[in-house]
């Protein structure tokens, strides 16, 4: 059985006697995807929604020790954890591994959690974190229980169609007398691989241009009424117009977006947090005052 195998560090002092360990039954068959934790860079498996998390505990006794417990559990986790310090658990299943006794050897067990309904993805955010692992415990009664972690990297697909309604975006923005432009965007939804294509139309110059760029922004809004916080930071940016644009000229605007970090649009996880996503067209004058007009989109996960 093809294993990633996932130890659990010593802890303070001179260790445990016993140490766990966690493999995922399919792990070498499955998609990999590089997070970043505690400042390192963690390799995780990917599952999605209805994808089974089944494998095995070990644990692992240093020779001639013993072990008195009453009881080894694994546990199924799905936690969102906001960065001010509240913590909520929407999925937490137990399966009971070992009835109370001695440990003085080394021995392992098999775990399998079905139908788990992994309906959100995983996400790490600014203010946020949306995680599922699983925690292995050996509960022991005068002495601190022995814990081990394992973090899964849940990605799901959209099931439906494309999103039906998709129509483009246009819109004219301008100063009066001073500037009038006119954009348009060929879709309002893309999936994380689509393409951006657009045109930008100046249909009145009287400002002295120095060039023009598109951001890909994203707000995280966590929280709600008085505790609402949005942070909002810049994917990536472009120059599409370098120079003073005249009347009646058109800029063409293309953007891939699979070069970027993106995540899907999220709208109000568990009632607990959003991500939304923006094109922010910017024009920058020659005194450097900017002038920009901001369109959301909607992102969507066509595959893995």
């Amino acid at each position: 059985m093809d294993k990633l195998l996932s130890r659990a560090s010593a802890l303070v002092g001179f260790g445990p006697a016993c140490t766990p360990s966690i493999t995922i039954a399919d792990a070498e068959s499955r998609k990999k995807v590089q997070v970043m934790k505690d400042g390192a860079q963690e390799t995780l498996l990917v599952f999605t929604d209805k994808d089974p998390v089944k494998g095995e505990v070990v644990l692992k006794m240093d020779a001639g020790k013993r072990v008195e417990h009453i009881g080894v559990k694994v546990e199924f986790i799905g936690q969102i954890e906001m960065f001010y310090g509240n913590m909520h658990e929407f999925i937490a299943m137990v399966r009971d591994l070992d009835a109370p006794g001695e440990l003085t050897s080394t021995k392992s067990y098999a775990f399998d959690f079905e139908n788990v309904d992994k309906q959100y993805d995983s996400y790490n955010g600014i203010n946020v974190k949306l995680r599922y692992f699983l925690r292995v415990t050996v509960t022991r009664q005068y002495s601190p229980n022995i814990v081990h972690e394992l973090d899964l990297w849940v990605k799901n697909v959209q099931q439906s169609p494309p999103p039906e309604m998709n129509s483009s975006i246009k819109m004219e923005v301008g100063i009066e007398d001073c500037l009038h432009i006119e954009f348009e965007y060929n879709r309002s939804k893309y999936h994380l691989k689509d393409v951006v294509i657009g045109k930008i139309y100046f249909l009145l110059v009287r400002l002295k241009i120095k060039h023009m760029e598109i951001e890909i922004r994203k707000r995280e809004s966590t929280g709600s009424g008085s505790d609402l916080y949005n942070e909002s930071e810049t994917i990536t940016k472009f120059e599409i117009m370098d120079g003073a644009p005249v009347r009646a000229e058109s800029v063409p605007v293309r953007l891939f977006l699979s070069g970027f970090d993106l995540t899907p649009t999220y709208r109000n996880v568990n009632n607990k947090f959003s991500v939304k996503y923006y094109l922010n067209l910017v024009l920058v004058d020659e005194e450097d005052r900017r002038y920009f007009k901001q369109q959301e989109i909607t992102l969507w996960r066509k595959e893995l």
